[in-house]
């Protein structure tokens, strides 16, 4: 009778055991798709950033002077529509100050450009949205993922309004975008890509101990520290471009012939200096990208003392490799006075040195938290 009762025990534990194993296959099935998904979403921002600095760098941004999120897909496809579109252009400050001997044909080039880079935004809100209702209604999403996916829908709407916010800027009287909006709208763009990324890296991540019980804290802030330097470093770049101070200065290391050039505190309060003054502007995107580079060298110098990871050490050469290309293009840039591809290339090499210091920083907060829970285990 015991024996009995024993196996009927032992079967109900067993068929217990291999429902929580089917379970946690289906909820790491789950948290892989919406991983995948998500790390989409950060490829289509990455392309979105680029494609806004190409438009900023051809000076396509003001060209299309309404904006309709809903129902302005189609471009105009009657020469009437393009004729309509191109005389709502011409009563803008751009227009009547800079382009006023652009033809039509001229006018379409730069238009192009803008619609492309406003179609790839809907693109991502469409991209967003409709897998987060599939996954919804199919009751894939965790509860706890539920608030980060709405902060990132709410975040790139709020981006949209900031995006045409700062459009509106160069449409009134000064045919220039104004640097602060345009630092708001590239820096919120970065924070929505983080955030998402961060998430999805979360969600591929193995939640299984590896046993570490080795202390890397001091590699970890500093990657911590070098990912926040290089967020700063990039709106300090989103103000060089907004007072096209990059066509300023145009030789290195020297800034015409001083290693700190003339009039860097001339505008009062002094403050300003670090927003509106060309010569300020310029210095200190050189000073922070020159530490950037420092910074990076030192970590790669000292993750060398210590056993990482295979992905995390490949990580460490990957992001000094991209370093050393990133410093190459910001000087070529500078030297060459802002060609569009080179100008193009260092905002997408500062979005990867970004990324890669991103993720080093995710996995080596997962290794200590991993190594947290063994250490815990183990003095239990």
């Amino acid at each position: 009778m015991i024996s009995a009762l024993g196996g009927v025990e032992h079967e109900i534990v067993a068929e217990d055991d291999k429902n929580a194993m089917e379970t946690n296959e289906i909820e790491s099935r789950n948290r892989r798709q919406i991983g995948i998904w998500l790390l989409i979403c950060c490829a289509l921002i990455f392309a979105m950033v680029v494609l806004g600095g190409v438009t900023r760098l051809t000076g396509s941004g003001l060209s299309m002077v309404e904006w309709e999120p809903v129902y302005g897909i189609l471009p105009p496809m009657s020469q009437a529509e393009w004729q309509e579109v191109f005389d709502k252009y011409k009563l803008t400050p751009e227009y009547q100050q800079i382009n006023i001997n652009m033809d039509l044909q001229g006018f379409k080039g730069i238009f192009w450009l803008e619609y492309f880079h406003r179609i790839l935004g809907r693109l991502i809100g469409l991209v967003f949205l409709v897998p987060f209702l599939f996954f919804w209604f199919t009751r894939k999403v965790e509860r706890s993922l539920v608030p980060k996916l709405i902060i990132m829908f709410v975040l790139g709407g709020l981006q949209g309004l900031l995006g045409w916010y700062m459009v509106k800027s160069g449409l009134v009287d000064d045919p220039h975008v104004s640097q602060y909006r345009l630092t708001a709208h590239l820096m919120l763009a970065v924070v929505i890509y983080g955030y998402i990324l961060w998430v999805a890296l979360g969600l591929l991540s193995s939640k299984a101990g590896s046993g570490m019980q080795k202390n890397w804290s001091t590699i970890r802030r500093l990657t911590y520290a070098i990912t926040g330097l290089v967020f700063i470093t990039m709106a300090s770049g989103a103000f060089v471009a907004g007072l096209k101070a990059g066509m300023a200065y145009n030789t290195f290391p020297l800034m015409e012939g001083r290693w700190v050039p003339e009039g860097i505190l001339a505008m009062q309060p002094w403050f300003m200096n670090l927003f509106e003054n060309t010569a300020t502007v310029q210095f200190d995107h050189r000073v922070l990208a020159i530490l950037v580079f420092v910074s990076i060298l030192i970590l790669w110098i000292v993750s060398r003392r210590h056993e990482l990871p295979t992905r995390v050490r490949i990580g460490m050469h990957i992001l000094l490799f991209v370093g050393v290309i990133q410093v190459a293009l910001g000087i070529s840039t500078l030297l060459l006075y802002v060609p569009v591809h080179l100008a193009a290339a260092h905002q997408a090499g500062a979005l990867l040195v970004f990324t890669i210091a991103l993720y080093l920083a995710h996995q080596l907060k997962g290794f200590e938290l991993q190594s947290s829970v063994s250490s815990l285990r183990y003095q239990a």
